[in-house]
């Protein structure tokens, strides 16, 4: 996040080593034209020479003093490096140990794509954290357009998050003309807004922002890690350029295969996020005696859908609908430590008291810029980095055909990717993401078994592409994000490599992490609950 550049680059000699574009940085399938690698050269040589001068972070970052912030500069077209340049806002924690300790930046994105790493730095502070914090600078950026990286919008925020709003598991043919219109109006949004900038988000230009960040940092090889779609650019990047790769950790790994981005991807997570919501029900189903919601996952179901349905008859507050229910019970698909909360909410609305449940799912004006801005980011990189049916026909045959078996999540996730049916910019073909043997430095791969935003099938693909990985799995559990979370086996695994770069043999298993504890009335623990 901060402060001067790390070492100096007195002669031509240290910056040739930052720099120079690697005999592997042109991917196989889709690759760049030569014009955008010699961009990336040209755009970290750049870099290289200025440094990133940090200091304190804007206010608007909301980031302790202990946290430094800067900017690099980046080229918008890579085809065009000394054309219009954009900056990417940058935080950094320097390592907190002895000179001779430090073994450089370990730079992180939590994915999206459209989600902001500034934050990343405060994880110095953490316990978990430490040795990582006194070998590395801890780094965080927000990728383009991002947060105060030349942010994109499509939409006023206002409207985007407006409530309350409907979420049917079934849509009638009403409902889906009108989310159609609201598709097409939102890519015509992008395209109005994003002008000519718009085919520029993409995930090859971050994973060549992030060559221009290693460079900018004053660091010879990258050491990076990338949670979630972070794994995915993560994987570009070492594809193109392997021999800039230290170490590279791919948390929750999306699947890489060119045929699955981005369309197959989401299908599949449809089908996943199913799954995870019925451990769910069975975790809340097991703990009747707190919650009173059911003694069977599909008695807790019909709690669930009673629920649904009295606030579509009666919004609660005014702002919860079944949209706002949806969104906020979505989160226990990716982590099941916010299961306890959910259920209490649930448990108190049936109850006659709303109050936990406006809290937990009512719309937070002062975050609807940030949610607007990472919605748009996310729409533009998944709409420009591949094909996508072109013909409302598919989109509802495919997820009709998912959501008869899978309801939970599917026609949401439908709509939340639309607009790439009729988006006007250029759509490109996926990189064919892979390694050649001995041409990467040893890799890792960590992943949930039931894990529903990124299936376990794409770690294993992605560690089948990337020889010389080792993939960590934590065996019957679904968080998103397990790095550095509450399974001291996975993070044993994932410091071991940080700190010392070994890895186990190929593959390792990890028991999974306990289950959450419930909670009673007031957030209290209900350790001790009667049946």
């Amino acid at each position: 996040m901060r402060a001067p550049l790390l070492f100096g680059f007195a002669g031509s000699l240290a910056l040739t080593a930052l720099v120079a574009t690697p005999a592997g940085s042109t991917p196989t399938g889709g690759a760049p034209a030569d014009s955008e690698a010699r961009g990336v050269a040209s755009a970290a040589q750049r870099a290289a020479a200025a440094g990133i001068d940090f200091g304190r972070c804007a206010e608007v970052e909301a980031l302790p003093p202990s946290v430094e912030c800067g900017t690099v500069e980046v080229p918008l077209d890579y085809a065009r490096p000394n054309g219009k340049k954009i900056k990417l806002t940058v935080s950094r924690t320097k390592s907190k140990g002895k000179p001779a300790e430090r073994q450089g930046a370990l730079v992180f994105n939590p994915g999206g794509p459209g989600a902001s790493g500034m934050y990343f730095p405060m994880a110095a502070q953490l316990p978990e954290w430490q040795r990582i914090a006194a070998a590395y600078d801890i780094v965080g950026y927000a990728p383009r357009g991002v947060g105060r990286s030349a942010p994109l919008s499509c939409q006023d925020p206002k409207q985007f998050t407006k409530a309350p709003t409907l979420a049917p598991t079934h849509p009638d043919e009403t409902y889906k003309k009108e989310r159609i219109a609201r598709a097409k109006a939102y890519a015509s949004g992008c395209a109005k807004n994003g002008g000519a900038a718009l085919p520029h988000y993409t995930s090859l230009n971050n994973a060549r922002d992030l060559d221009v960040l290693r460079a900018g940092l004053g660091e010879k090889k990258l050491t990076f890690m990338g949670a979630s779609y972070g794994t995915y650019f993560g994987a570009l990047y070492a594809t193109m350029f392997p021999s800039h790769v230290r170490r590279m950790v791919f948390d929750s790994a999306v699947n890489p295969e060119p045929g699955q981005i981005w369309y197959r991807n989401n299908l599949d997570q449809s089908v996943a996020f199913e799954r995870r919501w019925a451990d769910f029900r069975a975790w809340v189903a097991k703990h009747d005696a707190t919650y009173r919601l059911g003694k069977t996952p599909e008695a807790v179901q019909r709690s669930y859908e009673e629920v649904r349905a009295e606030l579509a008859h009666k919004p609660a507050g005014g702002k919860v609908g079944p949209g706002q229910l949806q969104a906020a019970y979505l989160q226990s698909g990716y982590y099941d430590d916010v299961w306890p909360q959910r259920a209490l909410a649930l448990a108190e609305f049936r109850r006659g008291n709303p109050r936990v449940l406006i809290e937990q799912a009512a719309p937070q004006p002062d975050a609807a810029v940030e949610e607007e801005n990472g919605n748009a980011v996310y729409t533009a990189v998944e709409c420009n980095d591949a094909p996508w049916p072109t013909d409302w026909k598919v989109w509802d045959r495919d997820n009709s055909r998912i959501a008869r078996v899978a309801p939970f999540e599917t026609w949401d996730n439908a709509w939340m990717n639309l607009p790439c049916a009729y988006w006007p910019a250029p759509r490109q073909k996926p990189v064919d993401i892979r390694a050649p043997h001995g041409a990467l430095p040893p890799t890792l791969i960590l992943a949930a078994e039931r894990d529903a935003a990124t299936p376990y099938e794409g770690a294993l693909e992605l560690h089948r592409r990337l020889p010389g990985s080792a993939l960590v799995t934590e065996q019957d559990a679904g968080t998103h994000g397990i790095g550095f979370g509450a399974n001291s086996c996975v993070n044993g695994h994932l410091e071991t490599y940080l700190l010392e770069g070994r890895l186990p043999v190929r593959r390792a298993a990890c028991a999974a992490h306990p289950e959450p504890k419930p909670l009673g009335a007031g957030g209290r623990s209900a350790a001790h609950e009667k049946a």
